[in-house]
């Protein structure tokens, strides 16, 4: 029979260590697992957290066993690469943070053993990821397992899966509609045994089959009558596939049977019918934990992704937990899942990005909910389109094709991104990361990038994988603009953006950057350290921004609600004021200080213009539902509010004489390169917005397709954006020193 022992406790973590020996007899601190020592340094900002080699020991006694039997240790997570001593003898190395690895230590146990594990997350020039907007954890971060199986075993050896594969095919007619049957192919593994293999899978009904075991394998065909689709969110319905062997060891994973394809025109289609995906991204990540997340973290995510309605999750961007998948098979969620082949190629990094995909693909096959595999995420954002890259995108989808023929391949294509360049014919499907309205440009760019794109190629399919506006939720404005981080301008940019997608059906998934806040340790903007406030959810899930009631309001049709915007916004100087109410009912009624102050019909959101005098509260109500804020009338405005001495920047210049003859800030960005003398000043700008987002900024900044984008900008609309990084002050005196310089020079 096999065992999995979970070791969980009695951990030695030592920072500091030369040697296994050294390791295993340092005093260090004990902890428990799942552990990063990043979970502090890697959330404060700076870019200054640990990278380096740490060290975890611990005491592994001998397990009852049989004298045959073969015993692992398993690693469900250990960042970024790992390298194993048992008994001083190194056994494995592994290079990739995010997948499960397994090491055969049978035949080399002793009563105790001295079990020590080499962490390194320091920066090298092969392994993924080494430029990313994101926290890079070292550590033990999810569970290690001792599993001990008879001699005659499922294959515990390859690329970290588990023995068994579960393809199902379901019929479809000419139309690609299910007629109510499904084919289920069954693969199992076998090490040291001739079978037979005893193969059963559970539904409603069960079947099984005596399957030979032929050059290590054993197979069974089921053809499953009136199948049980696995439906989303509507209906998720789980089978169970289950191995069994004469020496007592099983192995077993639940699936589910599905059809879905995208459609350049009709989006995704799943079993038949049209099922636009929309949802939300998501970072393994939490304040005071980073990636060391517990199973109920794990089930609290869960919980407010559904409360939120989304149906589509982009797992980004690595291999998530096998917990989290489990979720997302469980309640319907349809998954995008990647490898962290991003922002920087590495000339010697190939190896690295097919063996991570390989452990992606085999680990994961099982999961219904997973529909694609992301080949990259903004891979060009540093790193020009060459052969090396091109040829590595080629080799990275054939392996997804060959390994996995039921799911198509997509990519995540950085803003920027030519689309007629030759990358985004490789994968089956696209998607961009737009941020118009945001980093730069205005939010009507998202609009014209689809519809030129979708007029240009109306036989590919186009996705939007990402878009967001960090908002700190202690900001907030009545004239809410990009760059000031308020939680104002978030829901204007949402409200926009929701817009966009619903008027282009075509979009075959898009998904909100980010459904959290997540650490991203060279950030500090947006009045907060080491944190990406794109989130619709604070970083430690105990605040929901409002915008995470507007999506609720487009997506959530299940649980009535009401809303009211704008609740730590207390302190307020207008003499009328906006109230603003999101719901997913038709009607809401507001109430001030108990007395009904207006009735509007409408859908999803609603706006009252509220005379205000002195402290209110305000009450909005939809059938049983309601809401409340408390606000009152300020005579000067609350300087918490806002950051800084931020102003609009249409008042910057008012009292400024402008010279035409000379540059201004009102010039392009094109036009200010072209002059040396202007060109020097905005090369020191840029460096100074750049280091306050961290070193992917800093390594995207000289793209020469951002290069060119951006110089259509005037440098008085890209100020905009920056208001977290200059201050009026030093804006003047840029424009006065532009002043200076005469048109030519």
């Amino acid at each position: 029979m096999r065992k999995i022992i979970e070791l969980k406790e009695a951990w030695n973590f030592v920072k500091t260590a030369g040697t296994p020996e050294e390791a295993v007899n340092a005093q260090g601190m004990e902890v428990t697992l799942p552990h990063t020592w990043n979970a502090v340094d890697g959330q404060d900002g700076g870019n200054d957290y640990y990278r380096g080699t740490c060290w975890y020991t611990r005491k592994i006694e001998k397990p009852v066993m049989e004298e045959d039997d073969h015993v692992y240790l398993e690693f469900l997570g250990a960042a970024m690469t790992a390298d194993v001593f048992w008994n001083g003898e190194k056994l494995a190395h592994h290079e990739g943070g995010y997948s499960t690895f397994r090491v055969d230590v049978t035949g080399r146990l002793q009563e105790v053993n001295d079990l020590a594990v080499a962490l390194d997350n320091d920066d090298n020039d092969h392994i993924y990821p080494q430029k990313a907007d994101f926290t890079f954890y070292g550590g033990l971060y999810r569970m290690v397992n001792l599993i001990v199986v008879p001699q005659a075993h499922f294959d515990l050896d390859y690329a970290g899966g588990n023995g068994i594969a579960v393809t199902p095919e379901v019929h479809c007619d000419e139309n690609r509609i299910p007629i109510g049957k499904a084919t289920v192919t069954v693969e199992a593994w076998v090490k040291e045994s001739d079978g037979p293999v005893t193969i059963t899978i559970t539904g409603v009904d069960s079947w099984q089959q005596e399957a030979e075991v032929i050059d290590g394998k054993a197979t069974a065909v089921f053809t499953v009558e009136n199948v049980h689709l696995w439906d989303g969110v509507k209906d998720p319905y789980l089978y169970t596939a289950k191995a069994e062997l004469e020496s007592g060891d099983a192995v077993e994973t639940r699936f589910g049977c599905r059809s879905f394809y995208a459609d350049p025109q009709k989006g995704f289609v799943l079993n038949g019918k049209v099922y636009p995906l929309r949802g939300v991204s998501r970072h393994q990540d939490r304040a005071g934990a980073g990636n060391a997340l517990t199973l109920d973290m794990h089930r609290e995510d869960m919980e407010i992704i559904k409360e939120i309605g989304a149906n589509t999750l982009r797992l980004a961007h690595y291999q998530h937990a096998q917990e989290f998948y489990d979720l997302c098979d469980e309640y319907g969620m349809v998954v995008w899942a990647e490898i962290p082949f991003i922002t920087l190629f590495l000339k010697n990094g190939r190896e690295n990005t097919l063996s991570q995909m390989k452990e992606l693909v085999v680990q994961n096959y099982n999961h219904p909910s997973i529909v694609c595999w992301g080949l990259s995420n903004e891979i060009t954002a540093a790193s020009p389109v060459n052969e090396a890259l091109l040829e590595n995108h080629r080799v990275l989808n054939d392996l997804c094709h060959e390994l996995d023929k039921t799911r198509f391949t997509t990519m995540a294509n950085v803003f920027m991104q030519e689309t007629d360049s030759p990358l985004l014919e490789i994968p089956d499907v696209n998607s961009y990361n737009l941020y118009f309205g945001w980093y730069l440009g205005e939010l009507e760019q998202n609009d014209e990038f689809f519809d030129e794109y979708h007029k240009k190629y109306p036989d590919r399919c186009i996705g939007f994988s990402e878009y967001g506006a960090d908002a700190n939720p202690q900001y907030h404005s009545t004239a809410p603009t990009h760059g000031d981080y308020s939680e104002t301008y978030q829901t204007i940019y949402h409200e926009h953006i929701l817009k966009t997608i619903e008027e282009r059906p075509y979009l075959w998934a898009t998904h909100v950057w980010n459904m959290f806040d997540f650490a991203a340790d060279g950030r500090d903007e947006g009045g907060k350290h080491g944190v990406n406030q794109k989130g619709l959810v604070t970083m430690d899930r105990k605040l929901k921004k409002d915008a995470f009631y507007l999506y609720k309001a487009y997506w959530n049709k299940e649980d009535a609600f009401v809303h009211i915007c704008g609740r730590r916004y207390i302190d307020r100087t207008e003499e009328n004021t906006e109230v603003k109410v999101y719901s997913n009912q038709d009607e809401v009624s507001l109430y001030v200080d108990g007395i009904l102050f207006d009735t509007k019909k409408g859908s999803r959101i609603f706006c009252f213009t509220v005379p205000i005098s002195a402290d209110h509260e305000i009450t909005a109500k939809s059938g049983n539902c309601s809401d409340t804020i408390h606000i009152r009338k300020a005579e000067q405005a609350n300087p918490d509010y806002v950051m800084g001495e931020i102003k609009d920047v249409i008042n910057w210049f008012d009292d400024e004489e402008y010279k035409p003859d000379f540059y201004s800030i009102k010039d392009t960005m094109a036009e200010l390169q072209a002059s040396p003398k202007a060109g020097v000043i905005l090369g020191q700008l840029m460096q100074q917005g750049a280091g306050a987002r961290g070193d992917v900024a800093e390594s995207v900044k000289d793209n020469p397709n951002l290069v060119r984008m951006m110089g259509r900008m005037t440098l008085e609309s890209m100020l905009g954006h920056m208001k977290d990084s200059i201050t009026e002050e030093q804006v003047k005196g840029l424009n006065r020193m532009l002043q200076q310089i005469k048109r030519g020079e």
